[in-house]
């Protein structure tokens, strides 16, 4: 059973690059878009600009621990998507939380 809370359609994707908003920061980049339900749904991207498959996978994992600690504090009823920059290599996860954590201030998502 898919978890209802990860972004996978094409469609949701073209959305939120055409219709949504978006913020950029140190190590991540954010688009955001009102979704209509009663709950929130993410995305996490690394592109080849970030390096090679080690790369993009630790840069998605740093991302995905990232928002963990943070998903609690997000208000409800939106789509998000997080795309790391290639400065997001020999970051540590800290760092990246705070990035995260300071985007989403910056476009009024936090509760």
């Amino acid at each position: 059973m898919l978890k209802r809370e990860i972004l996978r359609d094409k469609r949701d994707f073209k959305r939120l690059y055409g219709k949504g908003k978006s913020a950029g920061g140190k190590f991540l980049v954010l688009f955001y878009f009102r979704n209509g339900h009663g709950y929130t749904r993410h995305a996490f991207l690394a592109s080849k600009k970030v390096g090679n498959s080690v790369q993009r996978n630790r840069a998605r994992r740093l991302i995905r621990e990232s928002y963990r600690n943070i998903e609690r504090q997000i208000k409800e009823g939106y789509d998000v998507l997080f795309i790391a920059r290639n400065t997001i290599e020999g970051a540590h996860q800290r760092e990246v939380e705070k990035s995260m954590y300071a985007l989403l201030k910056k476009c009024d998502l936090l509760i």
